[in-house]
């Protein structure tokens, strides 16, 4: 979320420390802002937008050369099996050298999942108060739900097998509950999860996320023509890209799809989703609020998700939101949008084709979108955490 925590506890007086895996404001790639915009490649470009405006670079610390060979380990992955060993290699190295730089004044850390073990362990131990946020369902809820995914849409991507790297991350997951005395979950979806896992759900609250305040309402003049549907997200069957082209199939000439995000599905796959919805590839994230000013709905038919920082941003844009339970999403079922179950696309053409048809209706979910858009800021995000991180961390002692 755009280093959304840091600089919210920084805002707060409360950053002691910002360790990051590569941050464009450091060390070499720092030398990549000259690369002219024009020829630019689209990977440089992403690169040169971790940066936050208002987080001191005294205040961090990044390892921008494992983050390089992190990227590259990626990208040679072939497999899912070969992409869980480079996540879970990743994980333990930028621990390792979190601990080994220190923990400087502060007395309490902060982790993600699957990236901190080794962090809170070392600060457990050392008597400072520990927080995992939990990003997405636990690895073992999200593996059954995907299994079902390939299972509806066989050839989309390559079929997912039991693995023994899947069950590592899902054991990692776990031990990382153990060392937490506070987890974070971005939405119910996610502290149920827990729960079916036998997690500590006690430890666990729920914390909505919020979304800076350049996403805003425009002005939507537009009276007819084809609803204007958009999706953003990397294209893949977790995001329900299998979903979305069986409702755009359904809405033909009713309405017009783009899904704005890369594209992680097979080439027939793509070409079949490529006739009913516009893929307009990986964009910048400094251009993604024209496709927000274009569309007059936000879908998303996830599958699998912590809370999906698209749909708050889509909401702050006044776009009626139609997505899942499983979207971990702040919408307000049948007043700024519409909750539909996962795989049920007569549900979800029914929605659409509403707001087709009821333009009042339309421009009601949007008014309502728009009302609620301080709630989705990240200064009521900030308050939320802050409180979460309050209420726990008075029972362990004099935590700052």
């Amino acid at each position: 979320m755009h280093y959304a925590v840091p600089r919210m506890f920084h805002a707060a007086g409360k950053l002691e420390r910002f360790y990051t895996d590569i941050y464009a404001g450091q060390g070499w790639p720092r030398w990549l802002a000259a690369w002219p915009e024009k020829i630019c490649p689209a990977g440089v470009r992403r690169l040169l937008g971790r940066t936050a405006a208002g987080l001191p670079e005294k205040l961090i610390s990044s390892y921008p050369f494992f983050g390089l060979d992190y990227f590259v380990r990626s990208r040679r992955a072939k497999d899912q099996e070969a992409t869980n060993a480079v996540h879970i290699w990743a994980g333990k190295t930028f621990g390792r050298k979190v601990v080994r730089d220190g923990f400087g004044g502060a007395d309490a850390v902060y982790v993600f999942n699957t990236a901190g073990l080794e962090i809170l362990s070392a600060a457990r131990q050392r008597g400072l108060f520990t927080v995992l946020e939990q990003t997405i369902v636990p690895r073992s809820c999200e593996e059954i739900l995907l299994a079902e995914g390939h299972q509806r849409y066989p050839g989309w991507e390559a079929p997912r097998l039991k693995s023994p790297t899947a069950a590592a991350l899902a054991d990692r997951e776990r031990a990382e509950w153990s060392q937490a005395d506070l987890i974070i979950c971005g939405s119910e979806f996610v502290r149920e999860g827990i729960r079916q896992c036998g997690g500590p759900v006690e430890r666990c609250r729920v914390v909505p996320y919020g979304v800076d305040s350049n996403f805003a309402p425009v002005q939507r003049e537009r009276t007819g023509g084809p609803l204007r549907v958009l999706t953003v997200g990397q294209v893949n069957l977790r995001k329900g890209a299998g979903c979305a082209l069986e409702v755009a199939k359904a809405l033909r000439g009713v309405a017009e799809f783009r899904w704005v995000g890369p594209i992680s599905v097979s080439e027939p796959a793509c070409v079949e989703l490529a006739s009913h919805v516009d893929l307009t590839g990986t964009v910048a994230r400094k251009d993604i609020r024209e496709h927000y000013n274009w569309a007059d709905v936000f879908f998303l038919p996830s599958i699998c998700e912590g809370s999906a920082t698209v749909t708050y941003e889509a909401l702050a844009c006044g776009l009626p939101v139609v997505t899942t339970p499983n979207a971990g999403s702040p919408v307000q079922d049948g007043a700024d949008g519409f909750i539909v179950p996962i795989y049920d696309v007569a549900a979800m053409s029914r929605c659409l084709r509403r707001l087709y048809e009821d333009r009042e209706l339309l421009h009601r979910c949007s008014r309502a979108a728009v009302l609620q858009a301080p709630e989705y800021s990240l200064a009521a995000y900030q308050r939320r955490l802050l409180a979460a991180l309050s209420s726990l961390a008075q029972s362990h002692g004099d935590v700052k």
